[in-house]
């Protein structure tokens, strides 16, 4: 049965094979480097024969007995938090005015401006955030001096910062979050809509009776694949943005991983740290499906 399938669907698992040989060979293979948090790790020595570390948590309890863990920890969690809100709710919102607007030129239109951004580096993205919000000269700062007030380091300020890096994230991913919604919701069945207005539901009541409902299985599915993202605060966004004056509220796991593991050589405790991540991920993950199993929304 299985070889009858194989001979019949043979150009889809062609198709499907560049994507199984991308997981094997930088997903699945590199698990093996794991050792090495549990190893004093040699680049000269190499991973087999470098020693095992003794005791054998002694990389972990490095990092926890660490001044910084406590800050590090916080940091992470509210960036992810936050970006993980905020991120979450504007691009459905989006993707149901899109859905509504009758105007397809319009539509068009917004939709190309907001998927646009998705495609720049944080390095453009930084420097657009300079124009509009440097103390020196920013747009935003201009319009406050104007208007009798005096400029804000938006950039450089412990109370700003974070709102800075939500919103550009935020800014950065909302037409790609909406583009994923937006196909959810052109596989909902039409006649649920005619038979609404049938009934004679307003555009409000089948957007929250029919169009939410039938988007909720997206909604759970990219919620949870999120969450195990948790402690993934977007090490690139952080470390172009940063600096040292707002690293009381920027500094997170992997910045902190950079510095004092990967520039110091540590490669030990940097694979500690990503272990670390990954089974405080793995067990989110596990987790939240687990609660929307109850809900009838799991992935597996």
């Amino acid at each position: 049965m299985a070889l009858a399938a194989l001979r019949k669907y043979w150009p889809f698992y062609v198709m499907l094979l560049p994507g199984v040989i991308f997981y094997l060979v930088f997903r699945y293979f590199p698990m093996y480097g794991m050792v090495i948090a549990f190893k004093d790790f040699s680049m000269m020595d190499g991973i087999l024969r470098s020693p095992w570390a003794n005791p054998w948590y002694k990389h972990f309890e490095t990092f926890y007995q660490s001044p910084y863990f406590g800050e590090l920890l916080r940091n992470t969690l509210l960036i992810s938090l936050y970006k993980l809100v905020w991120g979450t709710i504007p691009p459905i919102l989006l993707a149901l005015l899109l859905n509504e607007c009758r105007i397809r030129w319009l539509r068009s239109i917004v939709q190309t401006l907001t998927y646009m951004p998705h495609f720049l580096s944080w390095v453009i993205i930084f420097g657009i955030l300079i124009a509009l919000f440097s103390q020196n000269g920013g747009i935003v700062n201009r319009w406050i001096v104007e208007a009798g007030g005096s400029s804000y380091p938006f950039l450089t300020s412990t109370d700003t910062f974070r709102s800075v890096l939500v919103g550009s994230e935020v800014w950065q991913n909302l037409g790609w979050g909406a583009i994923i919604y937006l196909a959810a919701i052109a596989g909902i069945d039409p006649t649920l809509y005619e038979a609404a207005r049938v009934d004679g539901a307003s555009r409000l009541r089948m957007i929250w009776h029919i169009t939410i409902p039938g988007i909720r299985s997206v909604i759970v599915l990219l919620f949870i694949l999120k969450l195990g993202h948790l402690l993934d605060a977007g090490f690139d966004q952080i470390y172009i943005l940063y600096n040292i004056q707002v690293y009381p509220v920027a500094d997170i796991l992997d910045t902190w991983v950079y510095r004092t593991g990967l520039q110091q050589l540590n490669f030990s405790l940097a694979s500690a740290v990503g272990l670390f991540k990954s089974l405080i991920g793995m067990g989110l993950v596990l987790f939240a499906n687990n609660v929307a199993k109850r809900w009838g929304e799991g992935i597996w």
